[in-house]
């Protein structure tokens, strides 16, 4: 696959092969509770138990496992708040190559840990989109690595895209899915799916009113960047990308915003409802149901659960 083309049917098919072998086929999962609590019943694909701890894993895999061998020569980098550093990270030390990371300095302290367990060389930045992309242009200087890009990347969609096709295989009478978004590799992914493996499916995004580039973009029809967001969803800070803002904009039926308190509340429902360990930017699509910005009725709702990782020493409906 070019750079050029967007993942279609048989591209996320492939990538789904590809990373068979290495990654989860991660669990679908119901809650009687909350299926009593909003009268429906919801299907959480869980991405939480995927190698890694998020989805992350699906998209780095499957781009490592398409670089050439004069691209692994000298590794690969990205820049990353963490989830998408560790799976790159991972990914890269299966394939006995270097990962290059670079991280704002105020990432989440499980995930700094993760990726240095998973043998990521990390240079700290300021956290801004800036520093980030400028700190990372240093480091490809420096080391003459291969960029993988978090999310604006076809092979990152496709792998990304590689859960929902999952779900709906296990699941095909699915009405509507919900996923979060950030950067929209995730989304994008989750909407081609919904395209090619599902029934006439309603795809919604959900996402911090902290960080609400994605909502006002797609309201708009215009691209607007992420300007000094602030939420405890550490995984949904970044704008969306060029390859990803285009297909969210032509297959995903809307973008909503979720209240911190929201967020949090979700959270601890699904801690204690379903006794599982999901990070803030999983609750989001939950917390939309909750504040009704989306009213699943009777709908058969697919909610993609993004990702674990969390400090527990520090959980936000402690503090």
């Amino acid at each position: 696959m070019t750079e050029q083309q967007e993942p279609n049917k048989a591209t996320i098919e492939q990538a789904g092969n590809r990373i068979s072998s290495y990654l989860h086929r991660t669990p679908v999962l119901t809650c009687s509770a909350l299926n009593r609590m909003f009268g429906t019943e919801l299907y959480f694909k869980c991405e939480n138990f995927q190698k890694a701890g998020a989805f992350k894993s699906r998209g780095a895999t499957n781009a490592v496992l398409q670089l050439k061998k004069n691209e692994l020569v000298h590794g690969v980098a990205t820049h990353s708040s963490g989830n998408h550093a560790a799976a790159l990270a991972l990914a890269a030390s299966r394939l006995g190559i270097s990962a290059f990371i670079v991280m704002p300095e105020n990432s989440n302290r499980i995930k700094i840990n993760a990726v240095q367990e998973y043998g990521g060389k990390i240079t700290f930045c300021k956290p801004t989109l800036e520093a980030r992309e400028q700190t990372l242009k240093l480091v490809l200087e420096n080391t003459s690595a291969t960029e993988i890009h978090p999310y604006n990347d076809y092979r990152i969609i496709a792998g990304q895209a590689t859960a929902t096709m999952e779900l709906l295989q296990d699941f095909p009478d699915l009405q509507m899915i919900l996923a979060p978004v950030g950067g929209g590799g995730l989304l994008s992914g989750t909407a081609l799916a919904a395209k090619y493996f599902g029934r006439n499916i309603s795809v919604i995004a959900a996402e911090p009113a902290g960080a609400d580039d994605a909502h006002r973009s797609f309201r708009s029809g215009s691209f607007i960047p992420s300007e000094n967001p602030k939420t405890i969803a550490d995984g949904l800070l970044t704008s969306l990308g060029s390859l990803t803002y285009p297909i969210i904009m032509k297959h995903v039926d809307d973008v909503v915003t979720v209240s911190e308190e929201s967020i949090k509340e979700a959270m601890k429902l699904v801690w204690e409802r379903m006794k599982i360990i999901i990070e803030p930017s999983s609750a989001v699509p939950l917390g939309a149901i909750l504040e009704r910005k989306v009213v699943v009725g009777h709908l058969k709702t697919g909610i993609i659960i993004s990702g674990g990782n969390v400090d527990l020493s520090a959980l936000p409906f402690n503090l």
